[in-house]
């Protein structure tokens, strides 16, 4: 059944909400946003707005026999869906097989809101409320994430107040200029879960992988390390492989603060190569590449400022014999 809509005025209904009981603490609304969006039968619609371009998607959420079954979808250009069925994530995209993995998560901030551990956020940004709002019709309560250093970019939420969902998200940065927002436009509410969800929750998929197992690049040492990395991230792998467009070797590590990755190439460079430099911005998304004086390209992508990016790559030194021996 779908959520009624009261007959009041917005305007109305937002002013009686700033009159009402004190607000919870912007740490325990975060923890309610997480667990509704485990635990409700919803659908929302959302367009993510990036340097001018717009990208409708919909996502769909319901528990089903006990457990969590999510439906992410772009409604525009080539068809990429994403399906969790409890701990199983099965990924759709254009030109490539489908692949179920275990312990995996949907790509995008939102989603990574939803499931990162408070503790890890908290240590690196100051969780702070904002007022209230309204986001599709809904009022809703705002917190801001700032980031405890500069290296980062800010986030801006907002949490719908009757059912505590995540309706928007706003990144920022460090001068409070928008680099990317997802915004909510619909919200459904349901008693019961839709019966096209629980149809696409019972259809076959294709066998679930371990992270491990799908990913046979094996851990290991590497003869280059990071040397700086922000506040609040860890280096989470590192092993040798080639990459999938090129065939190119390269040594790989990646380092996560919990809500955002960054992947981080080495390899030799290509002696023809003519660009020595290059930066390239999608949204919050920075990609920043160089050779080095020694003729090693070092590569740098994630969702952070370009000057973090930057100093990343410039951080990557060679581990050194005595280093190595250790």
């Amino acid at each position: 059944m779908r959520k009624s809509r009261l007959a009041v005025p917005a305007a109305l209904l937002l002013i009686c909400s700033q009159a009402s009981a004190d607000p919870a603490s912007a740490e325990a609304l975060l923890q309610q946003m997480q667990s509704a969006a485990h635990t409700h039968n919803f659908e929302l619609s959302m367009v993510k707005v990036r340097q001018g371009r717009i990208e409708s998607l919909r996502y769909s959420h319901a528990v089903i026999k006990g457990q969590q079954v999510a439906h992410l979808t772009h409604l525009d250009g080539q068809n990429i869906e994403f399906l969790q069925r409890a701990d199983d994530y099965t990924f759709f995209e254009y030109g490539h097989s489908p692949y179920t993995l275990k312990g995996a998560r949907f790509p995008g901030i939102w989603s990574s809101l939803q499931r990162v551990p408070l503790d890890q956020l908290i240590h690196s940004y100051d969780v702070v409320l904002a007022g209230r709002s309204r986001v599709a019709g809904q009022v809703s309560q705002v917190v801001r994430l700032v980031p405890r250093d500069g290296d980062k970019y800010g986030f801006v939420v907002w949490i719908d107040e009757e059912s505590q969902l995540l309706l928007r998200v706003d990144m920022l940065d460090r001068e409070g200029n928008l680099v990317e927002q997802v915004l909510g436009v619909d919200l459904d509410l349901f008693t019961a879960p839709p019966a096209w969800l629980s149809k696409l929750a019972a259809a076959p998929q294709p066998p679930a992988l371990a992270l491990e197992e799908a990913y046979q690049a094996p851990q290991q040492d590497l003869g280059w390390r990071i040397t700086w990395l922000p506040d609040g991230f860890t280096l989470k792998s590192r092993d040798r492989h080639r990459l999938v467009a090129t065939n190119v070797p390269v040594d790989y590590m990646m380092a996560s603060d919990g809500l955002v990755d960054l992947s981080v190439y080495v390899a030799r460079a290509d002696p023809k190569q003519s660009v020595r430099q290059q930066l390239i911005r999608q949204g919050a998304t920075t990609l920043v590449s160089f050779v080095n004086e020694v003729g090693v390209e070092i590569t740098v992508v994630g969702e952070v400022p370009a000057e973090t990016a930057k100093r990343i790559a410039e951080s990557i030194k060679p581990i050194s014999r005595n280093e190595a021996v250790q």
